[in-house]
């Protein structure tokens, strides 16, 4: 006797969620409305001490859809190795740069900002003289809130500030700690970036407790993540297994392109859309662009 397969018919409202890769029902984002008027800012800090984790990247990527859905947007470089300025094709050479506005060389910040081939998205360089920056402020008063002073002055031009931290949990990274609403964490599948995760949520706590009352953990971006390997998926499940909600449904996939076709991002600047996929492309951090704007864009600043 052959048993009759049942047609099992979902009713209205009973459908079976979408799971992401992090285990977790998908959530559907609204596409971000239109905006008429522009300010205060909302300022969010990328930081990891670990280099090589997507911070740049996903900065990038951030900047060019909250511009693509008309958010002025300003990126701040705050990484001696000024990989946001080549990556936005903003010349650090001979130009006034985010060293000099800490140093109070330059005091008017709208000199130190350059536009970019995006509307919308604005940038204040970084180069190597940044990394003089700490042991010229270590003696200076109230040095952990510098960089809030001067994105201060700003502030109310723009939608979202975003800070591109280096790679270290020294002055620079407090600085931005302190200038910050929110800091986003963008963490590589990979067992040492996982590591140093706790640490990092650590400082963020003290940076809460002792200077910034108003800093909240926005969420921890997993990057570079690869389904294919075992390793990927289990070093995913244990940060969500450790922060829970705070590990973001959108992730950065890893893609197989190379990865140098990073530098050719100055020929198609002019075109928002092709900057998207170019990156997401190249750079394995890059889903960014094109999911984030519906799903990031709502957390980091909801409309």
């Amino acid at each position: 006797m052959t048993a009759q397969r049942e047609d099992v018919t979902e009713l209205p409202g009973m459908e079976t969620p979408v799971l992401g890769p992090t285990g977790r029902p998908l959530t559907d984002f609204p596409v971000p409305p239109k905006i008429k008027s522009h300010g205060p800012a909302r300022i969010i800090a990328l930081c990891n001490q670990k280099g090589g984790v997507g911070k740049t990247t996903t900065a990038i990527n951030l900047g060019a859809s909250f511009a693509e859905y008309g958010r002025r947007t300003l990126v701040v470089d705050f990484d001696p190795q000024g990989a946001l300025s080549a990556g936005l094709g903003v010349p650090t050479h001979d130009a006034v740069t985010v060293y000099d506005l800490l140093l109070g060389t330059v005091k008017d910040v709208s000199s130190a900002i350059v536009p970019t081939a995006t509307e919308n998205l604005d940038v204040i360089p970084a180069n190597i003289d940044l990394s003089a920056a700490e042991v010229h402020l270590v003696n200076e008063v109230a040095r952990e809130q510098i960089l809030a002073r001067v994105l201060r002055q700003v502030a109310d031009r723009y939608d979202v500030i975003l800070i591109d931290c280096q790679p270290s949990l020294g002055l620079l990274t407090v600085n931005a700690l302190t200038a910050a609403h929110g800091v986003l964490i963008p963490l590589e599948c990979e067992y040492f970036a996982l590591r140093g995760v706790a640490l990092l949520v650590e400082t963020v706590d003290k940076v809460r407790d002792r200077l910034n009352p108003a800093i909240k953990l926005d969420g921890i971006l997993a990057t570079m993540y690869d389904p294919r390997t075992l390793h990927s998926r289990e070093v995913l499940e244990r940060v969500v297994e450790a922060f829970s909600d705070e590990c973001l449904e959108e992730l950065g996939r890893e893609h197989a392109a190379p990865r140098h076709r990073i530098g050719r991002l100055t020929d198609v600047e002019a075109n928002t859309q092709r900057i998207s996929r170019v990156l997401q492309r190249a750079c394995g951090s890059c889903q960014v662009a094109v999911h984030v704007p519906s799903g990031l864009c709502w957390k980091l600043v909801p409309s």
